[in-house]
């Protein structure tokens, strides 16, 4: 049985090891998308966007959800393993045929006929994911996040490498599809060089009655999810047309990029690492606000930022064509900063076994929301849906969160008091980055004073929980 210090040791250690990958991959990322910005026009991305639409959504179910039922179980997985395999492969097959015959049908629904074989190339992806799904779990469950950093490494180099080579040679959108393609093959053959566990496909009825029942809520909340995140991309393209679409998937991508840098790290073990203590029912209470109120810490300025310099980010780095994504993007990292808290609770209500309570709040957010997106376009365009994202999340979903953590003695008073000095500092931060914007006319110097003046302005105010941080990095994993 491990103890609690020697978990601890290894989480810190996995989380190190995600927060160095994460940071890199998404300040790599940022690079390359202002390199392909200026080698692609705005409508090759909305072509795209449709395609990742197709992508995502089927990808969200391609496992069916049982990967994660080998990551949450604390018994020996040799039994679970092989049917884990067999339902992982002949889902994302089976999705993988359904996207290359439905591709036609789905790229006219959006008006967007030229991405049905850029769909149809994306499909690949289904099948190795489901390759996949058990050596990812199986890293997933053991920390082992520096053989994702070699996995997520070798993915990107040989990625980008195909992306520009293509856009450079005027393929458009098909440069990202291949980009995608090629990320996923090169990530699969380093996930299955590195991880020791091999399973083969098997078939044990009971295990896939057992699976199943835990997998499939999850699954359906994933679809679920997915369409929270991506129905907004259907209502621009639908109502709005492609080039809106173009300029609000930009404003999402980087709205994303505090999710991705920082949530992303604690994602990666927060399943686990739940897990391995909810049989301790004090500790299990105290993880998430922990875990909570470290996220907050380093995700509150690096929203805040993108939030207030939102207008001239876009025109400095990216051009002033596409200056119109600003309008989206300050409420589009207001969605981004609840995300990281609500995407924690998924993990930990899962990890509890709570998968019909997770499909229930996400069927519930995505029935309130879609309204609302629709109506957030026809008054206010890209802004309007990205306001409409925002009402839906804070009003609705975080309450319904809250009622779901009440068994486990989870209250709101205790986030409150754990989010109070990063909030505070938000507040302060918004205030220094809005006075120096009055002040200078620049719109470069505008970034490079208010972003400096705010962070030390919100440093003065987070100082007395640095130690939140120093006692991430300084346990060992070894402890």
């Amino acid at each position: 049985m491990v103890s609690t210090r020697q978990l601890e040791g290894k989480v810190s250690s996995a989380i190190r090891w995600s927060a160095v990958n994460s940071l890199l991959q998404r300040l790599a990322a940022v690079g390359f998308s202002i390199l392909l910005a200026r080698l692609i026009a705005p409508e090759q991305f909305g072509v795209f966007a449709v395609a990742l639409v197709v992508l995502n959504i089927v990808l969200s179910v391609s496992e069916l959800g049982v990967s994660a039922a080998l990551v949450r179980t604390n018994d020996p997985v040799e039994k679970m393993a092989p049917t884990v395999t067999t339902l992982s492969l002949a889902s994302g097959t089976l999705l993988a045929l359904i996207c290359v015959i439905g591709a036609p049908w789905f790229s006219n629904a959006m008006d967007t006929p030229e991405a049905t074989g850029v769909i149809q190339l994306m499909s690949v992806a289904l099948v190795i994911a489901g390759a996949t799904a058990v050596p990812g779990a199986m890293m997933q469950r053991n920390f082992r996040q520096d053989h994702k950093f070699y996995a997520d490494t070798a993915a990107f180099v040989c990625g980008t490498a195909v992306a520009v080579v293509l856009a450079f040679m005027g393929f458009g959108a098909w440069s990202l599809a291949w980009q995608r393609i090629v990320q996923n093959l090169a990530a699969a053959i380093i996930m299955f060089w590195l991880t020791k566990d091999r399973f083969r496909p098997g078939w044990d009825p009971v295990q896939a009655r057992a699976l199943l029942a835990f997998g499939l809520p999850l699954a359906g909340s994933s679809l679920l999810i997915f369409g929270v995140m991506n129905v907004d991309y259907i209502v621009v393209g639908s109502l709005l047309g492609t080039v809106p679409l173009g300029f609000y998937l930009l404003a999402f991508n980087l709205a994303s990029w505090p999710v991705s840098a920082f949530s992303a790290p604690v994602r990666s073990v927060s399943l686990a690492a739940f897990s391995k203590v909810r049989e301790d029912p004090e500790l299990f209470q105290k993880s998430f606000g922990r875990a909570l109120g470290l996220l907050a810490l380093v995700t509150v300025p690096a929203c805040v930022l993108l939030a207030a310099l939102a207008e001239p980010l876009i025109r400095v780095v990216y051009g002033e064509r596409w200056a119109p994504a600003a309008a989206a993007l300050a409420m589009l990292v207001l969605l981004g900063a609840v995300r990281v808290a609500l995407e924690l609770g998924y993990d930990y209500l899962a990890s509890a076994g709570r998968s019909r309570a997770i499909l229930v709040i996400h069927l519930v957010w995505l029935g309130a929301l879609v309204p609302l997106l629709a109506l957030g376009a026809k008054l206010d365009g890209i802004r309007g849906v990205a306001v409409a994202h925002v009402i839906v999340a804070v009003l609705l979903i975080a309450p319904a969160y809250l009622i779901a953590f009440k068994p486990y003695g989870v209250r709101a008073g205790a986030l409150g008091a754990r989010l109070l000095r990063p909030f505070l500092g938000g507040v302060l931060m918004v205030a220094v980055v809005l006075a120096v914007r009055s002040l200078i006319d620049g719109e470069l110097l505008q970034i490079l004073v208010g972003g400096t003046l705010s962070c030390l302005a919100y440093v003065l105010v987070v100082f007395p929980m640095r130690h939140e941080i120093l006692g991430v990095l300084r346990k060992r994993a070894d402890a």
